[in-house]
């Protein structure tokens, strides 16, 4: 059940997308909602419409009592004035950036004005929340898979988010970088306790990450539901083999579980 303290994200797209149109409808409160489906049915392309970076033609999107977008009201905020927190696939650090000034970057963003000195105590605190404090003064490059994903959502959380979008968060992972990357996302998941949208075709990702599951198949929703139901019930033939019950026994049996889960 949904907390009441918790913002509410109202997710209602419209527009066409080359040989299809996107057309979905989504509540996303508490619990953290994967969507899954095919490659090319409109999982990112959601994503960015909700960002702003790809205006749908129809639709209203709504996070807590804030109208970010409205077509029929002409309503559409920028992506910078909508609190949300984006983690895309390759990170999306700055390369020539240390993860310090990387998580400083988005406190310079925010509207309140505070000193490069300031930034960065504040980056710095955010690092030592993540455990990787040590590694401030250090580049992407210099980082492994996990390290660069900690950074990322320091980065993102920094600007103090009202809501998560993560795409794809352990596809550039290597098998050990996942398992540690799952636990932590599942602990801050939790702990922010902010409406989270997870893109993802890891079964495991959704097992350990949410409680929700949202089927796109060619831009349509096509079901949303708990993750017993959605996995008692496939509604298509890519939830069916993704839930394909052998090949997650074997997978969960190795996987940290959202009861499990602890910060290292």
């Amino acid at each position: 059940m949904t907390d009441n303290s918790t913002p509410r994200f109202s997710i209602m797209v419209q527009t066409a997308l080359g040989p299809f149109s996107l057309q979905a409808s989504l509540e996303v409160g508490a619990e953290p909602l994967a969507l899954v489906g095919p490659n090319g049915s409109g999982k990112t392309s959601l994503l960015l419409s909700v960002l702003g970076l790809l205006p749908p033609q129809h639709g209203r999107i709504v996070l807590s009592d804030e109208v970010l977008f409205d077509a029929a009201l002409a309503i559409d905020r920028p992506t910078e004035e909508r609190h949300l927190a984006y983690l895309p696939q390759d990170f999306g650090l700055f390369p020539h950036l240390s993860a310090i000034d990387n998580v400083a970057f988005a406190l310079a963003c925010r509207s309140e004005r505070v000193s490069t000195n300031q930034r960065r105590d504040q980056a710095m605190t955010w690092l030592e929340r993540f455990g990787i404090a040590k590694l401030a003064e250090r580049k992407p490059l210099h980082l492994s898979g996990g390290e660069r994903q900690r950074v990322a959502l320091a980065r993102a959380l920094a600007s103090s988010p009202k809501a998560l979008l993560l795409d794809e968060p352990t596809a550039s992972l290597d098998v050990e970088a996942r398992v540690e990357v799952r636990a932590f996302l599942a602990e801050s998941i939790r702990s922010l306790g902010l409406p989270t949208i997870l893109v993802t075709h890891d079964v495991v990702d959704v097992e350990v990450l949410a409680s929700r599951i949202a089927v796109l198949e060619r831009g349509q929703l096509v079901a949303c539901g708990s993750l017993g139901d959605i996995r008692q019930n496939p509604p298509t033939s890519f939830a069916s083999k993704m839930f394909d019950s052998s090949r997650v026994s074997g997978a969960i049996a190795n996987s940290p579980r959202n009861e499990d889960v602890r910060h290292n």
